[in-house]
Order: structure tokens, then sequence, then C-alpha cells
């Protein structure tokens, strides 16, 4: 069965870094654009970054960009995100996606505090 696994979440200053992780199982990973959402209390799951099959094609919504970088494993079936210059506001539980199929993981929580 598909199985996705984040991990990497943790609390961080602002202006620090995370590098969160994804362990993708039970599906052709190397066929799938695999995404990272996150979800806010309060506010809906909105799509942070996403990155095709192969690892090129990567988009980022307008607030990460420059400060995150999605990449991928096709080898060890996994899926980065690299935060820097974290902010408050990117205070949230992040997931990881695979395009295409109908299952979430359980998330790793990020906490940007002071």
């Amino acid at each position: 069965q598909v199985q996705l696994v984040e991990s990497g979440g943790g609390l961080v200053q602002p202006g620090g870094s995370l590098r969160l992780s994804c362990a993708a199982s039970g599906f052709d990973f190397n066929s799938y654009m695999m995404g990272w959402f996150r979800q806010a209390p309060g506010k809906e799951r909105e799509l942070v970054a996403h990155i095709g099959s192969g690892g090129g094609g990567t988009w980022y919504k307008d607030s990460v960009k420059g400060r995150f970088t999605v990449s991928r494993d096709n080898a060890k079936n996994m899926v980065y995100l690299q935060m820097n210059s974290l902010k408050f506001e990117d205070t949230a539980v992040y997931y990881c996606f695979a395009f295409g199929l109908p299952k979430w993981g359980q998330g790793t929580q990020v906490t940007v505090s002071s």
C-alpha cells in the first residue's frame, strides 16, 4: 500500500533552517510528481512546492521562493524540503504528497518560535 512518512520537523528560531524528508513506498515513485503541502492551525492546507518525476520542473509558493528548496532521490524513494531563513509564518504541519494518489502521511510539525 502507498505510504508516505515525513520526518525532520522541529522547533527552530526565526532565521533557522530545517530539512524535511519524506520516505515513499508502495508505488512507482519515479513516475510521480511529488509535492510538499503545509497546514497551519485554523487554515487550509496549501501547496508549498512540487518537483517533477525526474527531478526537474520545480515550483514554489511565492512566500517561500529563495528560502525553500525541494529535491528528490529516485534511487532511495525520498523527497526533501530544505527550509532556510524560516519565519514565524512557516509554522505548520508539513506533508508530502504524490500527485494522483489519494494518500497523505502523518505530517511533521515545524514550529518557528523565539
